[in-house]
Order: C-alpha cells, then structure tokens, then sequence
C-alpha cells in the first residue's frame, strides 16, 4: 500500500505531500490544474524518464518520494533483489539535479533498473495508452498465467529445468560440429595444454609455501642485518653483560631481605631467557646462510606457476580442474562419433521432455483460457459491453521457450457481426481501458501488486457506463488499493478518500496543491463537476443523492 507521496521542486508543485488511504482514492480538479503532474511525479519516482525542464523555475533540484508498507511476500521479493528492508517499509526516492536522477530505496542509491524492478512489485500504473500492458502480446500470456498460476506452477517450473537442459546440450552438440581437421587441432591443443599442466606436477599449497621462501630469500641480506644488530645488543656485548652484573649486585643484597630475594628471582629469570634467547638467535642466524641456488629454484618454480595461473585460472586448484576438464574434453574427440550419437541420444530424449511438459502446460492454459474470458466477459457485459465477444487464440511457437511454446492472444469483438480482432489494435480508449479495468476485476485474487493507478480511466464514457466502471472500481477496491483520476462524478462519488487537486496564482507564480476533502467538501466537489460554474441547490441535491447512491452500494457488498 503507498502511504505517502511527497514532491518538491516539480513543474507546477513546490510542495505537496499526500496521506493515501487505504481502498479507493480518487483525484479530481478542474481541467489543467495539475493532476497529470501529481500521477506524473509517481511515474518519476517509479523509475519514468525526466528532462530537466521538469525542475521548478530557479529551483536547484526537484524531489519524488513515495512511502509503501508491504506483506511478507513482497518483503521476501524485495529481499530476493536485495533491497534493504525497515520494518516491513519500503521509501523510493528520486532525486533530479541538473538533469541527472538519483534513486534510492530505502536510503541506498540503486540504478534506475533495479528501481523499476522493485517499483513493479509495488504499484501499477494505468493510462489511456501508457503502460498499459495489454497492448503488448507477450503480456496476454502472463495474464493467463497469473490466472492459472495455481495450476501451472509446478508444471511450469519442471519445464524451464528441463529447457535449461535442453538448451546446454543442443548448444554443445553445435558447438561440437567439425571435421576431422578441425578435431585433430583441438585435440593436439588440448594434449599440448594438459600434458603442460601435468608436468608441472602442482601441489596444492605449493605455491603459499613458496612465496614465503621468496620472500624471505629476497629480503635475506635486510632480516640478517636487522638480526646482527639486535644480537649485538642483546648480546655478552650489550644486555646480557648487564643483567649479569646486576644479578652479581643484587646477590650481594638478597640475603638481608626477602623481597630483595624475590627480587633476585625474578631478574634471573630474565637473566636466562636472555641467554637462551640469544643461543637461538644465533643458531638461526648460523643455519640461514643464503643459499643462491635454492633461490633461484624457488623464483623459477614460482614463474612457472604464475605462468600457468595466468592461462588456466587464478589458483592451482583452479588449475588442475581445468586440466580435468581438457582430459574430459580429449577423451569426447578421441571417440568422436559416439560422444556426438550420446549427445544426439541426450537431445532427443529432453526433446520429447520438453514435448510432453510442453503439450500438459498448454492444455491447462486452454482450459483456464476459457473460465478467464467468460469471467472477463461477464466483466465487460457489467461495463456495458452489451454484445461483446471475448476469447483466447493460441498459436504455437516455432521454437520451444522456458514457459512452453504457447502463442496466445486476446481477441475482442463489441459490436453484433464484427469479427473478433487483436485487443493490441482497439482503438478506443474508453473501451481499451473498461477491458483492462474487466480482467483487473477478475484477477484482483491473484494479483500480488498492491497499489493500482488509473488515469483517465473515464476517457471517452459517460451516463450508465461511467456507473457501471465505479462499481467495478469498488469491486477492486476490495482487494488493492485504488488511486485513481477521474473527470466522472459517478466514479468520484465512489470514493473512499477524495482528493482535490487545484492550481493557483500567487506572487506572479502558479502553484499546484492538493488537498484531502471532507465529506461535504467532497458533494461540493461533486456539484461542480455535475453542473459546471454554476452550483444551485439543485446540482448539490444530485450531488448528494449521487453519494448516498454509490455508499448504498459499498455496503451492499457489490
């Protein structure tokens, strides 16, 4: 559900924040006030492109944030994009200075790809003609889809499996087309490639335990220096001879004292860990002559590594599976023709997989293709579609695909005697528009997306029609959160919130604002969208009945 919109800085709006409600929120105002900027900014926040002269006149930047709380199933999506959750909240923000959007979710500054991704498990906006998804035929399938979901979901996902293996052997099986001099030179490679790792003879960790000798080789003549020095200091000629005097000294004392004798005690102590420190010190020293050969075996092992790290992989592990895989590899070329009749075997059998997976998805798609358009049917008779003819055609595809290889689209006739035509080439809007508001209607128990936007959902209707679509808005209503523009009163007066939107001038500027209603602000509302500049008693009479109708609906239940 969106909670909260907030825009700075954008066209027409210096400020406006909005408090949604829940169930259905309508947006109306007189022609040019400024609702098109109000869904507009949505669009922005949501991911849409913006142009710098969307920047407010001698603002710096323009802002867009929108506030959504979500259930546990579209936390655990957001989760799966890895959006950072606060509390079951999620905060889209775009900013817009000089020309460049920033986004982020919740305070992390995403791409506008990942934006539009999480946006879409969020809201859905709904135009006359933009992003309306029902002009595109790939979309129609995913309708059906989402209707059948319940049915198809285990069917489905068996058969991308079964796609994924069918695609990875029929692209090795192309990829493995050759003739015989063209095997014969892969497979001296390869031999030359796996002899070469073979006789390196690697171990692993071979190469950790080398770089510490050459490391400790290349630095020998620094760490002997070093070591001289803190010999001579701590040696007869430096520390040693002094904690040996004052033992002498002490000696002399710890008789008459206890303390000095514990005292005594402890600098022995000192006294032989500094002797026994410097017998190691200098058997270290005496056992670490430079040897230069063994140097330069180790360098030369070690180039030698790298050399092959640098070819096959970034470890000596990796090395060696590469070595694996080539041997594999060597293996499939000597006996060429049965390794290509395995894999032909192979092909054949995921084909007839894919055949039988393919054949049960579609016949259930059919069969739900049919509840779907007679439910989407009865929907569009409810919108006055009074002689309407509503079906699926599937074609098949040349290719198999991971969801099948179903063509399907939706075909529509409204008028007695008229050939059902494509649904991507109704021209009308009024009518494009009560058809997707037909299957929302129907998929409202199945789609996940939580806020719904229409605007201009009301084009081209009017009288009984314009009644007809507010029921089925308050239908929807029921399951997702509706905001929606409307130049109707027999929609707004549907209304659960009712929103004004209004431009107005101040100090040689104009501003857009919005504004929640009160239930007698929202039958003046009504009253000047009934009867114009004028608003007697009479209009506000109708404006009310109007209400008390659409109320007496809601709780009716319909």
């Amino acid at each position: 559900m969106l909670h909260n919109l907030h825009v700075k800085n954008l066209a027409l709006i210096d400020e406006a924040e909005v408090d949604f409600s829940q169930g259905l929120n309508i947006l109306s105002g007189e022609t040019g006030a400024g609702k098109s900027i109000i869904i507009g900014s949505i669009g922005i926040a949501i991911g849409d492109k913006v142009s710098k002269d969307m920047i407010r006149k001698d603002a710096d930047y323009a802002l867009v944030e929108l506030v959504f709380s979500v259930d546990e199933t579209v936390r655990n999506k957001l989760s799966a994009l890895d959006i950072p959750m606060e509390d079951d909240q999620v905060i889209l923000t775009r900013r817009i200075s000089g020309g460049r959007p920033i986004a982020k979710i919740n305070s992390e500054t995403v791409s506008a790809a990942k934006l539009k991704e999480a946006a879409s498990l969020l809201i859905d906006i709904h135009g006359q003609h933009e992003h309306q998804s029902l002009l595109k035929q790939k979309n129609h399938l995913h309708i059906l889809d989402i209707y059948a979901r319940n049915e198809l979901k285990d069917h489905l996902e068996k058969l991308a499996a079964v796609y994924g293996e069918y695609t990875r052997i029929r692209k090795e099986l192309n990829e493995s087309s050759m003739d015989s001099e063209q095997r014969a030179r892969e497979l001296s490679f390869l031999q030359y490639e796996a002899d070469e790792i073979e006789h390196a003879d690697l171990m692993i960790g071979e190469d950790e335990e080398l770089e510490r000798k050459y490391r400790r080789f290349s630095n020998s003549q620094k760490i002997m220096g070093s070591l001289g020095q803190v010999y001579q200091l701590t040696s007869v000629d430096g520390a040693a001879e002094l904690t040996g005097r004052a033992v002498q000294e002490i000696g002399a004392a710890s008789g008459f004292d206890e303390r000095v004798l514990q005292f005594e005690e402890q600098l022995m102590e000192i006294d032989n860990l500094l002797n026994d420190f410097n017998r190691d010190l200098a058997g270290y020293m005496e056992d670490a002559d430079f040897d230069e050969a063994q140097f330069y075996e180790t360098e030369k092992r070690l180039d030698l590594i790298n050399n092959l790290k640098a070819k096959y992989g970034g470890s000596i592990t990796q090395i060696l599976e590469r070595c694996d895989q080539k041997r594999d590899r060597i293996a499939k070329l000597e006996d060429y023709d049965s390794y290509l009749a395995d894999l032909g075997e192979r092909l054949a059998g995921k084909e007839e997989q894919l055949e039988r997976l393919c054949k049960k998805v579609s016949g259930i798609r059919q069969k739900k293709a049919a509840e779907l358009t007679e439910k989407i049917k009865s929907a569009l008779v409810d919108l006055n579609f009074l002689d309407v003819s509503f079906r699926m055609e599937f074609t098949r595809k040349k290719e198999y695909s991971a969801s099948g290889y179903d063509d399907a689209e939706f075909l529509i006739s409204t008028n007695p005697g008229e050939p059902l035509k494509s649904l991507t080439k109704v021209a009308s809007g009024g009518e494009l528009s009560r058809v997707m508001l037909a299957i929302k209607a129907v998929l409202a128990d199945c789609d996940e997306t939580g806020t719904l936007i229409f605007d201009e959902i009301d084009t081209g209707i009017s009288g009984r029609t314009a009644q007809m679509v507010s029921e089925k808005m308050n239908v929807i209503s029921k399951d997702h959160q509706i905001i929606c523009i409307t130049h109707l009163p027999q929609i707004a007066a549907m209304a659960d919130t009712h929103f004004l939107i209004e431009k107005q001038a101040d100090k040689n500027q104009t501003v857009t604002s919005i504004r929640r209603l009160s239930s007698e602000e929202s039958i003046a509302e009504l009253g000047r969208m009934i009867g114009g500049v004028r608003i007697t008693d009479t209009v506000l009479k109708s404006a009310r009945e109007m209400k008390d109708l659409a109320v007496a609906t809601k709780n009716s239940g319909i």
